[in-house]
Formats: structure tokens, sequence, C-alpha cells
């Protein structure tokens, strides 16, 4: 499939360029890497590409980013570096029987005495099949696989392909990379874009670090015939921003979830808003953060503030009742709640730390005294015998060993002291004292 940066080299499954009007973005290519904007983490001279570059040994790559920041032109550029034929395929149209065409012609330009550089845009979109169908032509020497995803790696790669191939992570563009490309491309116009310093600030936003998107809007902004530059708000109504970069299932949604969850640990309420906002924006269901901040309650905050579950179910059943756009705020009022409150994994810890003892020690039976014995033979057999009537006992306490007979006592809940787990440390050390005297 050709893309915007696509050169005269093979792209499977496109027509040809014709000879009409070339748009901005094609103008614009970059003819060498110098010339890329932006990825200087792995363009630069002691970055990886750079390094390879520099010592003229190449390896196959995957590079892993958001859309529209020179996945497909930094790759093109690569072959040109190395005098690889450039051939590009999309895993979205190209099926087993194209592949094999792919390498096939690959291993007649390679006995001819060149190399082939196969870009595959969306490599992550190949089943585990087509990927293992690399395998043998990466290895010896066929092809040199650049593969594009906007997908995390690690989850779509076979563990095969990622072995034979280094990821390199491309970023978004920053607004000052933006801006770089705005004015590379009044260079080629010959003349300013009709917008005052805040609408030229509000198109860069628009644009959301995607390259190529800022392109189509300055062509689109170009194009209009008006007496005065126009201000933020007039470039807002003739354009429509772009929708953010969120994918419910993916691993953008789990970026953001942690981002959340980490600014509430963190006791942070702006960041805390803000993430919670970025996903509502997103489209995200409010049911499922109402979820998450329950956990959030129980994981983190805990018995620190025993009433922050609450607050949390509380809210979760305002949205129930109220639903959108109300019922968002009683959610961000528990976000706010959360980050606020006291904090303490105490209670998670050795919960953790119960279910690791309970794996370790087997079937052991708990000890005779505190076993019931319904019946005559259990009385016989010991059962209940010695057992310790607490509210009998001075304090309301008898300190009777609970644990299997022979375990040595562990200690599996150490509460911090914050928030209301104060008052259960201090109930604990009053209740070890009194057993430890109890005991002799």
């Amino acid at each position: 499939m050709a893309d915007l940066f696509s050169s005269g080299a093979d792209a499977v499954g496109a027509s040809a360029q014709g000879k009409g009007p070339r748009p901005l973005a094609d103008r614009l290519r970059p003819k060498t890497l110098a010339e890329v904007i932006g990825q200087s983490q792995v363009l630069g001279p002691q970055a990886p590409l750079g390094v390879m570059l520099g010592s003229g040994s190449l390896s196959s790559l995957i590079f892993w980013g958001p859309p529209g920041v020179g996945k497909t032109t930094i790759a093109r550029l690569l072959a040109d570096e190395t005098d690889l034929h450039f051939v590009q395929i999309s895993a979205i149209f190209t099926g087993m029987p194209e592949l094999r065409k792919v390498f096939e012609a690959a291993k007649m330009r390679r006995t001819n005495g060149q190399g082939t550089l196969l870009f595959v845009d969306e490599i992550h979109r190949f089943n585990k099949a087509q990927q293992d169908g690399f395998l043998p032509h990466m290895e010896d020497g066929t092809i040199l696989l650049v593969g594009a995803t906007t997908e995390n790696p690690s989850f779509e790669l076979n563990a095969a392909v990622l072995s034979r191939a280094q990821v390199l992570v491309l970023e978004r563009l920053s607004s000052g990379e933006l801006e770089q490309m705005v004015a590379r491309a009044e260079a080629e116009i010959g003349r300013d874009l009709p917008l005052d310093r805040e609408a030229r600030a509000a198109l860069l936003d628009m644009a959301d670090g995607d390259g190529r998107a800022l392109l189509n809007l300055v062509e689109q902004v170009a194009a209009w015939k008006v007496d005065a530059p126009l201000g933020r708000e007039a470039l807002s109504e003739r354009l429509m921003r772009r929708a953010a970069k969120y994918d419910k299932s993916g691993e953008e949604h789990y970026n953001l979830i942690s981002a959340l969850h980490k600014s509430v640990r963190g006791s942070d309420p702006d960041a805390a808003l803000y993430w919670y906002a970025r996903m509502l924006e997103g489209g995200e269901d409010p049911r499922f953060l109402a979820r998450r901040l329950t956990r959030m309650a129980v994981e983190d905050i805990a018995l620190a503030d025993p009433q922050a579950q609450g607050i949390c179910l509380q809210a979760w059943e305002a949205y129930e009742r109220l639903g959108s756009p109300e019922g968002e705020l009683a959610l961000a009022q528990a976000v706010i709640y959360l980050a606020l409150a006291p904090k303490t994994n105490a209670g998670y810890m050795a919960y953790n730390a119960a279910r690791r003892l309970a794996k370790q020690s087997g079937s052991e039976p708990p000890p005779k005294h505190i076993r019931n014995a319904p019946t005559k033979l259990m009385k016989e057999q010991g059962y209940g015998e010695g057992y310790a009537y607490d509210h009998a006992a001075e304090d309301g306490f008898s300190g009777q060993n609970y644990f299997p007979d022979g375990m040595e006592r562990p200690e599996l809940y150490a509460p911090v002291e914050r928030g209301f787990e104060r008052d259960l440390k201090k109930r604990m050390e009053y209740f070890a004292r009194l057993r430890a005297e109890r005991s002799k």
C-alpha cells in the first residue's frame, strides 16, 4: 500500500502515481535522513540507526509508534542509504500468495547481487503463521525486514520475529517539531498561513503529534482566501479537531488506566483528574472506570480510610442512576477523594502473604481446641477440649493460639502509621502484648 512518503520503488497492491497535482505532504517528503523532523532518539549519530549506518551493518527492525511520525519515511530512506531495493506491503491487503511473490522476487534480486528492504506496514495484523513465514528469508539474508506497528510488539508479534529484529520506538512529534514542519510547508507554499499566534498553536494541537495530519490541515488552511489572519475560534469553526488517540482494547487503554491508578496512589488529584478526563474523552466506559476506582480503594487505601470503598460504590451507584454526563461528575469526585485519602497497601500485602503461606503449609489441620465437636466421637478425640471462650476471659481476650500446632506464628499484617490504620496498629500492639503475657 503506497504511503505519503513512498517512492517509485515497489508498493504491492498500489497503483502508480498519476501526473496530477501533488499533495503538500508528497512535495515535502524528506529526501535524506538528515531532513527527517524528529526521532533523534533513533536517528542521531549515537542512536541505534545512526550507529548501524555508521558501521555499515543494518539489521531487521520493528518501528513502533503512533501514526504520522515517519515510520514509512525512515524505512524508505534507509533503503536509499544502503542501496537496498525498497518494497512496501501492507499486512491489511497482503495474503500468503502475495508474500510468496515478494519473497521470490527478493531471491532473484539477491542472485543478481542486490538486497531487498521489505517494509511491512501494520505488521501486527499478520497472524502467527504469516509472521513465521518471514523467518527463513530473514535468516538467509533474502530480505531485510522493517516492520511498522502502532501496537505494542511485545503483545502482537511472535517472539521468533522479535528475536531477529531490533525494536525502535518512534515518538509523537513535539510542538516544536510540528512548528518546524509548518515552517517548511510555508516555504514550499511561498506564503505564511493566514493564522494569528493563538490559532497557529491551536492548529498544532489539532494535529496531536501526527505530522501527516498536520500537513493535511496546513494544506486546507493555505487554500482559504481570507482578508486577515484568523483567530483560534474562527479556526475551530472551520476545522474539526482530531479525536484523541485512544484504543479501548489496545495498549493506550492500559497506559492511561495505569497513569490514573498511579496518580491516585501518588496522592495527586490534579493528575488523576486529567487522566480520568482523558479516558472519558477517548470514549472509555464510565462503568470500567468505576470498577477500577473501587479496586484502587481496596488495594491502595484500604483500612487507612475505610470510607473510601463506600465512596466509590456510592459514586458508581450515582452514575447508574444519573447516567452521562452527570454521573461522571460523581466518579470525578471519587477520584479526588481517593487521591487525597491516606494510603496503605498493608492489607493487600497481608492477603498475598497469607495466600503464599496457605500454599506452603498444605493441609495442616486447625488445632483441636478450636475445632467443633458436634458428635460424641469427636469429643472423645479431643475436639474443642481446652478452648478458652474469649468473652469469659479478662479484657475479652484469651491469647490462645489459632494457628496449626507446630507452626511458628507468622506476622502477616503490618499496618502503617497513616489514617485509620494508625489506630489498628495500636490495637495489634495491644493484643500482641497481652498474648505474650498470657502465653507465659
